[in-house]
């Protein structure tokens, strides 16, 4: 497969490595409502704060969207969107990776760009998440009016590439049916069926069984199909299409015959096209309205309107999914994933973090009724955790730092051994059972007993603490974390246990 190059491109492939973990710090303080909601805000540089996430969410996250830089190379108030080429790929490419980590295998992500790096983009996605993960990419028309200043031509739309972490194991959802869609279905011969619509019977590839004459009801000789086309079915078929009623020959029963659409037989919902024009997932306008309504200053130069973000997270998630954003910006997506009750992450490097996000979901919070509230049937409820990063949890040597709480360790722990996150808190010394695998971890008196010589050193007393928290079918291996060993080696092999030493052995996931 070809792949781009850039000035810093061996640099760049190993940048998602290099980066620190950090803890997570909460700040209670702006966090708002139901703190066990599972929706976070996270104040930080995106890339430290993916590399942070990876612990408690990798093979998580149902729906990812990011509106990044677009490097339009005009320097913003607010961003600095003027990045030279080869740094924008610089940026892009690790937390591309992050991002696929942090992905559900049956999840997709959605990009926003324009023309000035999409097709760039396209490149390395392609290689990032694969090529034949490649699902789509979605037109999104912005503007209602033609730019009369454009120079050659008015740039009304956007790109949104959609890539699935696997393609095989991914279909969106379909969208709703609108009333105008089944206003189109009408029952003038009172169908006790319901309301229909006519659908073409011709085919315009051959068919051997779809040239034959056809007398209609009222003598009338047909031929064949208009143009000298073949019908798609059979000439039995469609005579036990007519003798269901489900042939329609006009209301004088001289037209070309059409085959009857049922209302009722249709899906629920229609698949979803990839031209998205601004009436039905609205406009800039549209989102800078809603950010000048929230926020009284139109402070962002390009946001997104919420009925867009809506458009994604309905196609992609449903009620309860994570959905992650860390190119936050004002904060839309975490305000659409709350309004339809799906959980969120959302990242934001600056000040906007605490001045418009958190805000943002303040209002949302206490029944904001901008945007898509009304069309979605927003009232009021929930809540987030603001966080913000803190100390590195490995040293410059991939050592455990000192002083890590027993929950962040255990979450690196697991994370470390399995490449995944754990589904659930541990509860007591096991972190959980991977395969014929458990592993657990001893570790700041997880067992109640804090003594130097006590409850982190693996012993036969606390090895029988620790099979107590064993499934009481469970006849595999062992990995044990903790201080240091009391056992012999051959005791160790008798036991099938893997004993690994805290802090040495706990190594930072490259």
């Amino acid at each position: 497969m070809p792949i781009l190059t850039w000035l810093t491109r061996d640099e760049d492939l190993t940048a998602a490595q290099r980066a620190p973990y950090r803890l997570l710090e909460e700040d209670a303080a702006l966090g708002r409502g139901d703190p066990e909601a599972g929706n976070m805000l996270i104040q930080g540089d995106n890339l430290e704060a993916l590399k942070a996430l990876l612990p408690y969410y990798a093979g998580r996250v149902k729906c990812i969207y990011i509106d990044p830089p677009y490097n339009t190379r005009s320097a913003f108030e607010h961003y600095d969107d003027n990045l030279e080429h080869s740094r924008w790929l610089a940026m892009m490419w690790p937390r591309l990776e992050l991002l696929r980590e942090l992905l559900s295998e049956d999840g997709s992500i959605w990009v926003s760009i324009d023309d000035n790096e999409g097709h760039y983009l396209k490149v390395i996605m392609d290689e990032v998440f694969g090529r034949s993960n490649f699902v789509t990419n979605v037109i999104w028309r912005k503007n209602y009016s033609p730019k009369s200043t454009a120079r050659h031509f008015s740039e009304d739309h956007d790109h949104i590439l959609v890539y699935a972490k696997h393609s095989d194991a991914w279909v969106p959802n379909l969208m709703p049916r609108t009333d105008k869609q089944n206003a189109a279905y009408k029952n003038p011969d009172k169908d006790p069926r319901g309301p229909w619509k006519t659908s073409d019977l011709s085919a315009r590839n051959f068919y051997s069984k779809g040239r034959y004459r056809i007398v209609s009801p009222s003598g009338r000789v047909i031929e064949g199909p208009p143009g000298g086309n073949y019908w798609r079915v059979a000439e039995e078929k469609f005579w036990e299409l007519d003798a269901d009623n489900r042939i329609w020959w006009g209301r004088d029963g001289t037209a070309i015959p059409q085959i009857k659409r049922f209302l009722s037989e249709v899906k629920a919902g229609i698949v979803p096209q990839t031209f998205w024009n601004y009436d039905e997932v609205g406009h800039t306008q549209d989102a800078k309205k809603e950010v000048l309504a929230l926020f009284g200053t139109d402070v962002f130069i390009t946001p997104k309107p919420e009925a867009l973000m809506a458009r994604v997270i309905e196609l992609s998630t449903k009620r309860g999914d994570i959905v992650l954003d860390s190119f936050l910006g004002s904060g839309t997506t975490a305000a659409v994933a709350h309004k339809t009750g799906r959980r969120y992450i959302g990242i934001e490097v600056g000040d906007h973090a605490i001045t418009h996000c958190a805000p943002r979901l303040h209002k949302v919070i206490d029944g904001e009724q901008g945007g898509v509230s009304k069309s979605v049937d927003w009232t009021s409820g929930g809540g987030f955790r603001f966080y913000r990063l803190g100390e590195a949890v490995f040293d410059d040597d991939g050592v455990l730092s000192a002083g890590i709480a027993f929950g962040p360790l255990a979450a690196h722990v697991w994370f470390a051994e399995t490449g995944q996150a754990p589904t659930a808190p541990p509860n007591g010394p096991i972190l959980g059972v991977d395969g014929e695998r458990a592993i657990a971890l001893l570790y700041n008196g997880v067992l109640g007993d804090r003594r130097p010589q006590g409850g982190n050193v693996l012993t036969r007393q606390t090895l029988a603490a620790i099979r107590e928290h064993l499934p009481p079918d469970f006849d595999g291996e062992l990995t044990v974390y903790g201080e240091r060993s009391a056992l012999t080696g051959p005791s160790l092999i008798r036991e099938r246990i893997v004993f690994r030493q805290t802090p040495y052995d706990v190594k930072v996931r490259r």
